[in-house]
C-alpha cells in the first residue's frame, strides 16, 4: 500500500500488472487471517488451550491436577472470548456522547452473565500476556477491558484485515502507559487552546451581533487536537498539512490553528475585503477562505494551507488529496509519502450523506492517486441543518463508510479534551507508520443553530435544552485540572482574561487594517501571473517544435522494444505511424497528442493525464501504454523522455472525485499539463459541482488559479442521448470575466498548439475542449508536419479548406467542431462555390475581433448562418449569436443578424434512433447550406 513504482511509470512497470489473488485485493490486505490469542481469539481449540494454561500452571507454581487444569482451560476460552468481543464491539459501551441523550446501554455480550462469567469475579484466570497480563482475576479482567475500550475514546478497528495494523493499535490501547496520559505542561496547554477556542467565538458573538460565523461553540476539543497533529506529525517526518474543511469551526480553526491575524478575519467581518482593491474579483465569505501559514513545535516548522471551499459539502475532499499529491512530487516524497499530510474535517451529516465522501475515500491506495494516507477529523455534533441522526443515515456513526477502506475509526467523547487529543495523536502515529486513512469521530454537540440566528429548538428541543444546561468543555476540564492539582482555582478566568485583551487589541487594529498582497502568485507560482491583455486579445505565444524534436519523438513514439510483444491491432496502428512520419503527411489526432505531451516533457514540464480509460483512450485510439500480451507487463513510451515526467492513469469509475483531485493536483503545480478526461463528455455532468463551484469560479472567489485540462468527447454520431454531448452550452454559460477557455477543434495540429499553449503562456486558466471521436480517425481530419513547425501556433477560427475568393462569398457558415467536415462535403457535393465554411475552434474568449476582419473581406456577404448538431437550446447557439452579430457589425456588415440551422429544440440531448439521427443530421445541413 502507497509504495508503487514511481518515475511517473517507468518505461517498464507491472505497477498495475498480475497480482496474486483475487483481482479485487489489494497490495498489502492478503496477508493471512490466522494469528495468535493475542490478537484474533475467537477460534481456540480447547486442547491447545488446555496445554497452555497447564504450562502457564506450572511455570507459576499452581496446582496442576487434570480436573484443575480443564476447569481453568474452560475458564480461560470464556474470558479470551470475552476479550475478543470488547476489541469488537467495545466500542458501542464507550462513553462518547456529552450529552448523554444517546441509547448505549451496550451489547449483552459484553456482560460478564452472557460468557457464564457472573459470580465468578474473583477467580484466576489465564489470558496469556493479553492486556499485559498472564494471570488475573475475571474481575480485573473485566475491569480493564472497559476501562480500555469503554471509556472516553472507543476504537473500531477489528474490521482491518492487515494483522500489523491491528497490533499497532492494540498495543496502543491495551498496554499499560500507552493510553492517554500528558505532562501537567501538555494538560495547560490544551486548556489553554481549548479556551482560545471559546473565547474567539464569544468575542466574535459579542462583536458581531447576529452575524454567521458557523461557530465552533461545543466542538472546542479541536483545536488542541489540531495543534497535536502538527506537533506529532511534525516529529514523525510531516514538513507540510494541507488542510480541507466546510464551514462549521472554520473561521475558529483560521485563527487558532493556521494562526491567520485576528486583525484579518476582523476587517473581513466588517465587510473589508481579504486582497488589494486592485486586485479584483469577486471575493467569497469570510468562512469560505483559505490561508497559508507556518507553524513551529519543538524546533520543528511545518507549513500548512487550508484550502478554501464553497459551501457545497464535503466537495473539498479530493481538491485536497490532489493537491497533496502533487506536493508530494513536487517534494520527491512520492515513494515514502511522510512529508505531506492531508487532513480533511468534515460534518457528521456530510460524511455520512454526500457520496463525494467514498469517491475520495476510494482513491486510498490507488496507485497514481494514493497519498499516503488522510486523516479525517468528524465534528460529530449529533445533528444536521434541522435533521436528526436517524433521518440522516442508516448505520450506528456518521463514520461507517469509512470502513469500506478498513480505516480504523476513533471515536472520542468531545468533552474531554485530552481524549481528543490523545486520539489525534494516535491518527498520526498510525498514518506515517502504515501509510493509510485514519478516522476520529469526535461526538460533541452545536450550541447554537446550524447557523447563530437560526432558532435550533423548533426541531430539536429536548437535545437544546440539555444543550443550554450543560457546562462548557473548558469548565469541566478545569474542574478536573483543579482535582489533579495541575492548576490553581481561577487559571482559566485568567487565561481567558489575558486572551480577551489580545482580541480587543487585534479587534482596533482591524479597523485600520489595509491588505497589501494578494495571496496567489508566490512559490511555485512564482513568475506567472494575470494575464496582461484583455481577454479579447489573441495572446499568441510560439507553440511550433524544432523538426529534430518532431523527429526524435517520432521514434520513440513507434519504436516497439524487442522483449515486448503488443497486440497485433496496435502492432498495425504503430505502423501507420511510421509511415506518417516516413512520408510528413497524415497525423492523426492521438499522434498530434502524443506530440504535445512528449514536447512539453523534453522541455522539463509535467504531463498527467488521468480519467477512467486514458491508458488506451476510450475510443482506442491513444494507446499512451503498451500491455505486453504474454507477462502484461506496461511499456510507456513517452515516459523514457528526459528531463520532464509523463504519467498515465486509469482512474477510479468516478467523475466528481477525480476531477476534484486533478483540479487540486493542478492548484498545487502550475508546471505540470494536468488533464482530466471524461470516458464520454457527457459524463461530466456528475462533476458539475466541481466545474461551478471550483473551474469556473476559483479564480474569482478565491484567487486561485488553474491550468486544468478537461477533455470531453462531444460530437453527434447516432450513439444516443447519454454518448452526444459534452453539454458545450453549459460550459459556455459559466464564462466570463475570462475565468476559463473553451474549445472545439478540428484539426490535430490545432490541438497539438492549443495544449502546448497552456503551459507555454505566462498564465494559467482552466481549458476544456470538446474532444472528438469520429474526427479521431476522419480522412479529412489530418496534419501535415509542417503544421507542426515553423510559425505555426493555435488558430482561433480556420478558414474553409476549399480556396474560395471572399470577395465571391455570399453565404458564410460559421460552426465548430465535427459539422464542419459534414457542411464542406455536402457543399462540394452539391458545387457550391459562393458558400464558405468558417470554424470557431475557441468559443471562450470569442475570437470577434479576427472574426469580424474575416468577414469584412466578403464584400458580397449576403447570408451568415450558424450551424451545430445540437439542439437550438443546446450548442453553442444563445452564446455565438449575439457576438456573432458584434463581429458583423465590426466588420462592416450593419444590421446584418446570423440565421440558425440545426436541431430544433429538445429536452433530450439526442434522439436514439440511428434513422432519425441521419435525417435530423442530413437536414440540418441542407438547411446551413441553403440546399
Amino acid at each position: 500500500m502507497g509504495n508503487e513504482p514511481q518515475n511517473f511509470l517507468p518505461a517498464f512497470t507491472d505497477q498495475e500488472g498480475p497480482q496474486p489473488g483475487p483481482s479485487w485485493a489489494k497490495r498489502g490486505w492478503l496477508d493471512t487471517l490466522a494469528d495468535s490469542t493475542s490478537d484474533l481469539v475467537s477460534a481456540m481449540d480447547p486442547t491447545e488451550m488446555t496445554l497452555a494454561v497447564a504450562k502457564a500452571a506450572k511455570d507459576a507454581g499452581k496446582a496442576a491436577d487434570p480436573a484443575a487444569i480443564e476447569k481453568a482451560a474452560k475458564l480461560s476460552i470464556a474470558a479470551m472470548t470475552l476479550v475478543r468481543l470488547y476489541r469488537v464491539r467495545g466500542h458501542m459501551a464507550a462513553d462518547l456522547d456529552p450529552l448523554g441523550l444517546s441509547n448505549r446501554e451496550g451489547p449483552a455480550d459484553l456482560t460478564l452473565e452472557w460468557h457464564g462469567l457472573a459470580g465468578k469475579e474473583n477467580e484466576e484466570v489465564y489470558v496469556g500476556g493479553v492486556l499485559g497480563m498472564e494471570w488475573t482475576t475475571v474481575g480485573k479482567l473485566h475491569q480493564r477491558l472497559r476501562e480500555v475500550y469503554c471509556g472516553k475514546v472507543g476504537l473500531e478497528y477489528m474490521h482491518i484485515a492487515d494483522t500489523e495494523e491491528r497490533r499497532f493499535l492494540q498495543e496502543k490501547f491495551e498496554k499499560p502507559g500507552e493510553t492517554i496520559q500528558f505532562t501537567p505542561e501538555g494538560k495547560k496547554a490544551i486548556l489553554a487552546a481549548v479556551l482560545r477556542g471559546e473565547g474567539y467565538e464569544e468575542f466574535l458573538a459579542k462583536k458581531y451581533v447576529g452575524t454567521k460565523r458557523f461557530g465552533l461553540d461545543g466542538g472546542e476539543a479541536m483545536i488542541p487536537a489540531l495543534e497535536a497533529v502538527i506537533k506529532h506529525g511534525g516529529s514523525a517526518g510531516v514538513r507540510e498539512i494541507i488542510y480541507g474543511m466546510a464551514h462549521r469551526g472554520r473561521l475558529n480553526v483560521l485563527a487558532n490553528v493556521m494562526a491567520k491575524p485576528y486583525r484579518v478575519i476582523f476587517h473581513e467581518f466588517s465587510g473589508g475585503s481579504a486582497n488589494p482593491d486592485d486586485v479584483g474579483g469577486s471575493g467569497d465569505v469570510k468562512y469560505h477562505l483559505g490561508t497559508s501559514t507556518d507553524r513551529e513545535f519543538d524546533g520543528i516548522s511545518v507549513h500548512m494551507s487550508l484550502v478554501p471551499n464553497p459551501s457545497h459539502l464535503e466537495t473539498v475532499n479530493p481538491v485536497v488529496l490532489g493537491k497533496t499529491r502533487a506536493q508530494q512530487a513536487i517534494r520527491d516524497d512520492l515513494k515514502k509519502k511522510e512529508q505531506v499530510l492531508p487532513v480533511l474535517i468534515h460534518g457528521d451529516a456530510a460524511f455520512a450523506g454526500q457520496g463525494v465522501v467514498w469517491e475520495s475515500l476510494s482513491l486510498s491506495g490507488v496507485p497514481g492517486y494514493d497519498t499516503g494516507g488522510c486523516v479525517h477529523f468528524i465534528i460529530n455534533n449529533q445533528i444536521g441543518f434541522t435533521t436528526s441522526p436517524k433521518f440522516a443515515r442508516s448505520s450506528p456513526y456518521p463514520s461507517d463508510v469509512a470502513k469500506g477502506v478498513m480505516a480504523p475509526i476513533l471515536h472520542v467523547n468531545g468533552d474531554d479534551p485530552e481524549a481528543v487529543t490523545f486520539a489525534c495523536k494516535l491518527a498520526v502515529e498510525y498514518r506515517q507508520t502504515f501509510h493509510r486513512d485514519v478516522v476520529i469521530d469526535m461526538w460533541c454537540y452545536r450550541r447554537f443553530g446550524h447557523n447563530e440566528g437560526d432558532e435550533p429548538k423548533f426541531t430539536q428541543p429536548v437535545m437544546y435544552d440539555r444543550i443550554r444546561a450543560h457546562p462548557k468543555v473548558s469548565v469541566a476540564y478545569e474542574a478536573r485540572l483543579v482535582k489533579e492539582g495541575v492548576i490553581e482555582p481561577g487559571t482559566r478566568e485568567q487565561i481567558a482574561a489575558e486572551f480577551t485583551a489580545l482580541l480587543e487589541e487585534e479587534f482596533e487594529a482591524g479597523k485600520s487594517y489595509k491588505p497589501n498582497e494578494a495571496d496567489w502568485f508566490g512559490g511555485r507560482w512564482s513568475g506567472l501571473n494575470k494575464p496582461a491583455d484583455p481577454e479579447t486579445a489573441r495572446r499568441s505565444v510560439e507553440t511550433a517544435i524544432e523538426p529534430k524534436t518532431f523527429d526524435a519523438l517520432g521514434r520513440v513514439l513507434t519504436d516497439v522494444p524487442a522483449d515486448l510483444e503488443v497486440h497485433k491491432t496496435l502492432d498495425r496502428v504503430l505502423t501507420a505511424k511510421r509511415e506518417m512520419f516516413a512520408s510528413g503527411e497524415g497525423f492523426d489526432w492521438a499522434t498530434a497528442e502524443a506530440l504535445a505531451f512528449g514536447s512539453l516533457v523534453m522541455e522539463g514540464y509535467g504531463v498527467r493525464l488521468s480519467g477512467q480509460d486514458s491508458g488506451r483512450g476510450t475510443f482506442s485510439q491513444r494507446h499512451a501504454v503498451w500491455v505486453d500480451q504474454k507477462s502484461e507487463r506496461k511499456y510507456v513510451p513517452l515516459s523514457t523522455l528526459p528531463h520532464g515526467k509523463f504519467e498515465v492513469h486509469d482512474s477510479t469509475l468516478s467523475e466528481y472525485g477525480v476531477l476534484g483531485f486533478e483540479y487540486g493536483f493542478a492548484m498545487a503545480d502550475p508546471k505540470s499539463l494536468v488533464l482530466w478526461e471524461a470516458q464520454f463528455g457527457d459524463f461530466a455532468n456528475g462533476a458539475q459541482i466541481m466545474i461551478d463551484q471550483y473551474i469556473a469560479s476559483g479564480e474569482s472567489k478565491w484567487l486561485r488559479a488553474n491550468g486544468l485540462v478537461m477533455l470531453l468527447p462531444h460530437g453527434y454520431e447516432g450513439q444516443g442521448p447519454e454518448h452526444s454531448s459534452a453539454r458545450l452550452e453549459r460550459f459556455l454559460q459559466l464564462c466570463a470575466d475570462d475565468n476559463m477557455c473553451v474549445c472545439n477543434i478540428t484539426t490535430p495540429a490545432n490541438y497539438f498548439h492549443v495544449l502546448r499553449r497552456q503551459m507555454l503562456r505566462s498564465f494559467r486558466k482552466p481549458l476544456v475542449i470538446m474532444s472528438p471521436k469520429s474526427l479521431l480517425r476522419h480522412p479529412l481530419a489530418k496534419s501535415a508536419k509542417a503544421d507542426f513547425m515553423g510559425e505555426k501556433q493555435f488558430r482561433r477560427i480556420l478558414s474553409d479548406t476549399k480556396d474560395i475568393a471572399d470577395e465571391k462569398v455570399r453565404r458564410l457558415v460559421l460552426c465548430s467542431g465535427k459539422v464542419a467536415y459534414d457542411l464542406m462535403e455536402a457543399r462540394d457535393a452539391a458545387g457550391k462555390d459562393d458558400v464558405s465554411i468558417v470554424r470557431i475552434e475557441q468559443l471562450f474568449p470569442f475570437p470577434g475581433d479576427p472574426l469580424a476582419l474575416r468577414m469584412s473581406r466578403m464584400t458580397n456577404l449576403q447570408e451568415v448562418v450558424w450551424c451545430q448538431e445540437e439542439p437550438r437550446n443546446n450548442g453553442a447557439w444563445f452564446f455565438a449569436g449575439e457576438r456573432i452579430e458584434e463581429s458583423l457589425t465590426a466588420a462592416g456588415h450593419k444590421g446584418m443578424r446570423p440565421t440558425y440551422a440545426g436541431r430544433d429544440a429538445s429536452a433530450s440531448p439526442a434522439t436514439g434512433l440511428a434513422s432519425r439521427h441521419k435525417a435530423q443530421q442530413e437536414a440540418l445541413v441542407a438547411a446551413a447550406l441553403g440546399l
